[in-house]
């Protein structure tokens, strides 16, 4: 009999998204998961984070540091940072 392994990710939010949400979070998934997975959960949870992470907003994603698309894969232990767009002038 297999067990699904539950893993933790640490949350990570950047410039407008840290004012809403604060500096991140610790989170524990049940099992395998993706940046949109992840992203659908915590809007989820409505208030700020539904807001925040609509899935109108443009929202961008680092996993470990590196730029990914939300359909990258999870870890256990991973990083995953939520951000806006930056422009630069």
């Amino acid at each position: 009999m297999s067990r699904l392994q539950t893993m933790k990710i640490q949350l990570r939010y950047f410039a407008a998204l840290r004012e809403a949400l604060g500096p991140g979070e610790t989170l524990e998934l049940a099992g395998p998961a993706t940046v949109a997975e992840v992203r659908d959960l915590l809007i989820a949870r409505g208030g700020a984070h539904a807001s925040a992470l609509a899935r109108g907003r443009a929202v961008r994603a680092a996993l470990n540091q590196a730029m990914v698309a939300e359909s990258a894969a999870l870890a256990d232990g991973a990083e995953l940072a939520f951000f806006p767009p930056v422009t630069g002038g």
